[in-house]
Formats: structure tokens, sequence, C-alpha cells
């Protein structure tokens, strides 16, 4: 437990999520108890004057008032994030980093025109980033800043179709999911009620340009394959696809996937699927509640390759409870056999929601030994000949680390880099499922639509005007 005495809560947040990083797994307290560490923070004219305590230890120092607020935050962050450091912690990969975007950092410097070598002076100085990590952004955001550069901000948008069904639900998973088979016989209304929604957005944006569809979830392939064409058909025949850049299916699971559902997605214009393995170990796939074999992944993803898919995605997760570093150098081992177009690693981020969290299964992995193995699977990528385009961090992320999309050039998920951008509209169907709407003026009105498809079916006539009152504002 960790004790937080602030007289000034002005960094509360900032300070709070700095130690987060060093303390993951703390409870964070407000009064003078018993912990294993306390922070006291007061305030004179001039300075703040903070008290480190733990077993043993006492560090006194002091952080100075700057000019500006952000001066001020950022000298108090690297303050206490060297003393902790005398605590006998380790150094972070990201430094005083702890938002989710370091990427927008870069990109803002990059379109004011700072030169490359001035961005990695600041990110070392400012943020105390290692040098990994300090190429790791850089080459993400430049990636990025020229991939969105055939992107319309003003006049175009993009769609999300949320299907919230899988096979099973994943041990981590803290996403909204409902088991397929419970919900085998009502699907068909479901998708009714989604392709509804769909007519009515399609009307509303009529004169926009549609550059990007993502079909997500859930497990979009735990549907039929008439369901997922009826869908499809719906997009195709009611919304302009003339600028469109990218269609994207999560095909996800190799259980749910057929030969019959991948023809029905390439026939509708499907052009990026992507099949996630998470681990290539069987042992893992048993514990997180994948009910499918290492042969299937290999036949689902050979079944995409006949079908004709020339881009292909792959995700894993590193941090799953009971690897090691062998079995994630194993893992993209395996990998390079299929050599996908696209990679995406993540590091595992447990929400309170996932049952790894709920039923107390949780294993608390070294932070060291989760960089190994995200430098052994971003070396993969980069020996495959992929480049980073799209990166972001989360909360309570194994080793404060992060999530990055790798590709070959020109195979990049568009999309991907947009949701976290925040610049371009878009536009999202379907049960639990949150459309952000970006105004002229940088500002971002979200819209969120109920969870539960039961409750969507029957409020959809709700959540179309939901997103009807937003359409047109300024």
């Amino acid at each position: 437990m960790i004790s937080l005495l602030l007289e000034d809560m002005t960094f509360e947040q900032d300070i709070r999520e700095l130690l987060m990083a060093f303390y993951p797994d703390e409870k964070y307290i407000y009064t003078n108890e018993d912990v294993s560490l306390s922070l006291l923070l007061s305030k004179d004219e001039t300075n703040y004057h903070i008290k480190i305590k733990d077993e043993g230890n006492l560090l006194e120092f002091s952080s100075p008032l700057r000019e500006t607020k952000f001066d001020t935050k950022n000298d108090l962050k690297r303050n206490i994030y060297t003393n902790l450091l005398k605590l006998g912690n380790k150094e972070l990969p990201w430094g005083t980093l702890t938002g989710i975007r370091p990427t927008k950092i870069v990109m803002e410097m990059l379109e004011n025109d700072m030169s490359l070598e001035d961005i990695k002076k600041h990110l070392k100085e400012v943020y105390l980033v290692s040098d990994k990590r300090i190429k790791l952004c850089t080459d993400t955001a430049k990636n990025e800043f020229n991939i969105l550069k055939k992107i319309d901000y003003k006049n175009g948008y993009s769609l999300y179709i949320g299907i919230p069904f899988c096979p099973t639900r994943c041990l981590y998973c803290s996403f909204t999911s409902y088991s397929i088979t419970q919900w085998k016989k009502d699907t068909d209304t479901y998708v009714e009620a989604l392709c509804k929604e769909l007519l009515a957005v399609s009307k509303m944006y009529k004169g926009k340009k549609l550059q990007t569809i993502y079909m997500g979830g859930g497990t979009p392939t735990s549907l039929e394959g008439y369901q997922l064409s009826k869908i499809l058909n719906v997009v195709k025949k009611n919304f302009d696809l003339s600028n469109l850049l990218e269609l994207t299916v999560e095909a996800g699971r190799p259980d749910s996937i057929t030969r019959e559902k991948l023809e029905d997605l390439k026939t509708a214009g499907v052009d990026r699927i992507s099949i996630n393995p998470q681990t290539m170990q069987q042992k893992t796939l048993d514990l997180i509640g994948r009910h499918h074999t290492i042969e299937d992944i290999y036949e689902s993803y050979q079944l995409a390759r006949e079908v004709g898919f020339e881009n292909i995605n792959m995700d894993f997760i590193i941090g799953l409870n009971g690897e090691t570093l062998e079995d994630v150098s194993d893992s993209f081992t395996k990998v390079r056999s299929f050599a996908p177009e696209s990679i995406t690693i993540h590091s595992l981020a447990l929400k309170r929601a996932a049952r790894l969290n709920t039923e107390n299964k949780r294993e608390i992995m070294d932070n060291d030994l989760i960089l190994s193995m995200i430098n052994t699977a971003t070396d993969t990528c980069t020996d495959l000949g992929l480049e980073p385009y799209y990166l972001y961090r989360q909360k309570n992320m194994a080793g404060n680390l992060e999530n990055i999309g790798f590709s070959k050039l020109g195979k990049e998920c568009l999309y991907n880099i947009l949701i976290m951008e925040e610049k371009q509209t878009i536009i999202a169907c379907g049960a639990g499922t949150s459309s952000k709407i970006v105004f002229g003026d940088g500002r971002i009105e979200r819209i969120e639509t109920v969870k539960d498809p039961k409750l969507y079916i029957e409020r959809l006539d709700e959540m179309i005007m939901r997103k009807e009152s937003m359409h047109g504002i300024d």
C-alpha cells in the first residue's frame, strides 16, 4: 500500500500514475497509515518540497515552480522519477511518460517542422525516455505522419461495425462480448437491427467521403457467412465507397473461420482481415479459454491465402499467464513461416472486467522479463521487413510498455491510426460501440450505444436518434 499526502492536488494524477508505473499492483491511499511507501508533498512560493519514505529510507528534495504549468509538472515528475531510482527501482522504458499516446507528442513536433534530432533530444531530456523507445516512437510517428497525408479530415469519415459475439470469452478479455452459442437463435434479429442502423447512418453522411471501414467485436466471424454478407451488402448498396481506402474485418479466432465465410468476405470487397492467434503455445490457448489448436491457426491462415487475401494481420499478446521468454521466442519463430503483411503486438493490459482479474488468476511477471519478450517480438517484426505504424499504451499494462502495430509498406491499417489520432469522425454502429464526432475546432463528442444486444435491439430507434441529434452540428 502506498500513501500520497499532497498539500497541493494540482498534479495528483501525474504523481499517482508515475508511481503506478513503478508499483503497478499497489493500492493507493490518501491517509497517513502504516504503508510500504509514502510520498509527502508541500509547497511554498518558489518550490514543491517532497519526502519519499519507504522501509528504512527517507529522501527529501525540492522541485521548482516554473513559469508554465507544463514545465512545473515535468520538472516535478523528473525529480520524483530520479529519486525513485535511488530506492533501487529500475529505469522505465518510457521514462516519465504515462499517457496512452506517446506518438502524439512527436506528431505535433513533426507538424511544427521540428527536426528529428531535436525531437529525440526533447524525449530524452524532458521525459527521460530510453533510447530504444525513442527510436520506436519516432519511427512510428514518422510513418503515421506520412500515411495520414492521404486522409481528408474535414470531409472524410470512418465507419466501425460492431459484432459483440464470440465463440467463448477469453480469460484476459474485458471487451463487451456475448457467447454466440447463447445468442445463436437471436443473431438474425441483431443483424436486422444493425442493418437498419447502418442504413440510417448512410443517409446522415451522404456527401461525405467514407475512407475506412472496420468490422470488429467480439468476433465478427462468429456470425454465419450469410449474415456477414447481408451486413456488408447493406454497406455496399447504401454507402458511397468511391473514396474507400480499406475495408477490414477482424476474422479473429481460428475456430470461427471457414472457407465459406472467407469467400463471402472476399466477394463483399473486404481487402484486409485479422487472424489472431495471441500465442502459438497450446498450453496457453487452453488456459485462456481458446477452444482451438495450433494446427487450426495454420489451417485458417492457409485458407485465407487460398481464398485470395493479400493483407493479413496477426495479433499476439505479451504477458499471458505462464508464458516464458522461450515460449514467446518459439511463438515468433513460428510466425516467420506465416510472413503476414502486419503483426500487432499487445502488452497484456488487465481491466477490472477481465476474468483473469475477477477470478484472481493473474500472474505478476517481472518487468525485465516483459521487456525481453517485447523486444523478441519487435525484433522478429523488423527481421520480417515490417515497420511500426501505430502505437498506444493502456493503464495496467504489463511492464508499463505498449501495443504496437507493424506492417509492410502500404499494408497498414488506416483505421487503427485514425482511432488513436482522433482527428477524423468515426461513426460506430452496433451494440457496445462508441462514435467519435470530430468538429472543426478540434472538439470531440462521443455517442455511446448500449452494450447489451437485447437492449440495443429494443432501443434501436433511440440509438439512431442519438446519432441524428449530433449530426450536422458545428
